[in-house]
């Protein structure tokens, strides 16, 4: 019997044939333990062999129901036909020339592809780097160098990076920051439009949110001093946070009014995840510069700055770039997601996944009273866990309930400043047998805390 490979022609089931992790997967552990760094951790210790669509098969022959897409980047599936096509073709080609040192064409077709999906009908320019953090971190150098400003302003329960900047950009301490100072200067946090934990209500948070928010920047830092403003359309680490309706175009607008970049962070909410090309798209928010990562590429690593040419320009010839930013091989794979978006609708698919899991979470959220809000858009959906009665953040409960779904073949990521939301983030591609099979685990796994 021929084996299967990964990508879309791997079976779409839940196998468990062993204890998860299995016995294949500890030796590799011990391995892992020997030999790499004890700060390089793992959600769940089992070693992936081959995955597709909406399944992860583990060396001990076990196939898991991926809800969480190696944190947003396998959104059009592991291995998806175009991304390996494309990216095979361009590895037969040519790894690697450096596009600073002699370029090629898949690096400007990337670019176009940008120019052409991201917010707003201004002209455009790109710049391709390998992760998230190296764009959020060139972002400030962009803005820095067409303000002639210093400080950036960034938000309470925000996320960019593990990069000195964007440490210090990053609001959570642990595990992020702890121990790893000093940090960048000239970076300053104001409140977050965050509504199931705004002190007098949600129906307040958003214009309360923004007028603390103008005014301590006023005040404390001063508009004229800020080269950017920083924010994710919807917080990814912080705990899949919707800011209240309302705040972002108020935040955009003052830094419309004020000469500062406006920066959507969208590289855990980009391409396709909410349902829009762009999380920012919601609000009709058009950024200056927009960051994107993860889901760019299917799994290899590329990230880009995108935003107004005169803007992009600023930095002068040579002050961008990176030996391997936007590799060859890397942009061959991000036109075959793109492609691979476009030709399956996959935004349309990201809004059903959240029509299912909603409904699902919602009825679960009124049997049992630890889960105080289910929020999200499209396949960017969480569960914020509480201490029954209260407010108060439950992340032991969060953590069983993790533990639980990882031993019944279910792949679940816990998040948040508090560490009490279990975020949700499956494939575009999965299907939806396999999305209810592992609703139907995580229902268990409440019942039987």
């Amino acid at each position: 019997m021929t084996e299967l490979s990964g990508g879309p022609a791997l079976a779409q089931e839940r196998r468990v044939v062993t204890a998860i992790p299995g016995p294949k997967s500890q030796e590799l552990w011990a391995r892992k333990q020997a030999t790499v760094a004890g700060g390089v951790g793992a959600v769940l210790p089992v070693f992936v062999k081959r995955a597709g669509g909406g399944v992860l098969e583990d060396v001990d022959g076990n196939s898991l129901i991926d809800f969480g897409s190696g944190i947003a980047v396998t959104s059009v599936g592991n291995s998806a036909e175009a991304v390996v096509r494309r990216a095979t073709a361009q590895l037969a080609a040519f790894t690697h020339t450096c596009a600073m040192v002699a370029p090629y064409e898949p690096y400007i077709e990337v670019c176009e592809q940008l120019a052409e999906l991201t917010p707003g009908d201004h002209a455009k320019k790109s710049a391709l780097f390998n992760s998230g953090a190296e764009a959020v971190e060139n972002a400030v150098k962009i803005a820095r160098a067409y303000t002639k400003r210093q400080a950036v302003v960034v938000f309470d329960h925000g996320y960019h990076g593990r990069t000195n900047l964007t440490m210090a950009l990053t609001a959570k301490n642990m595990p992020y920051k702890h121990g790893f100072g000093p940090f960048a200067p000239e970076v300053y946090r104001v409140p977050l439009a965050y509504p199931y934990r705004w002190l007098t209500g949600p129906e307040n948070c958003a214009q309360e949110a923004a007028d603390q928010a103008i005014s301590q920047i006023t005040k404390q830092i001063g508009a004229e001093n800020v080269a950017a403003i920083i924010i994710e359309p919807v917080l990814g680490e912080g705990g899949f946070i919707e800011p209240a309706k309302g705040f972002l175009p108020a935040i955009a607008n003052f830094a419309k009014e004020n000469g500062i970049v406006f920066v959507a962070d969208e590289i855990q909410s980009g391409f396709c995840r909410t349902g829009q090309w762009f999380a920012c798209e919601d609000e009709g928010i058009v950024p200056d510069l927009i960051t994107t990562a993860k889901g760019i590429a299917g799994g290899l690593p590329l990230a880009a700055v995108t935003g107004r040419a005169e803007i992009m320009d600023a930095a002068h010839a040579g002050g961008l770039g990176g030996t391997y930013g936007g590799n060859p091989v890397a942009c061959a794979a991000a036109l075959g997601s793109i492609e691979t978006m476009r030709e399956q609708d996959l935004n349309a698919k990201a809004r059903r996944i959240g029509e299912v899991m909603k409904a699902r979470l919602n009825a679960l959220a009124e049997k049992y009273d630890i889960i105080g809000e289910v929020r999200g858009r499209g396949a960017m959906i969480a569960i914020e866990l509480v201490k029954s009665g209260s407010k108060e953040p439950n992340p032991e409960a969060t953590g069983a309930l993790a533990k639980a779904c990882h031993q019944e073949g279910l792949l679940v990521l816990t998040t948040g400043t508090y560490g009490n939301v279990l975020r949700f983030l499956p494939p575009l591609v999965i299907g939806e047998d396999l999305l209810n099979e592992g609703l139907d685990i995580l229902e268990g796994a409440f019942a039987a805390l």
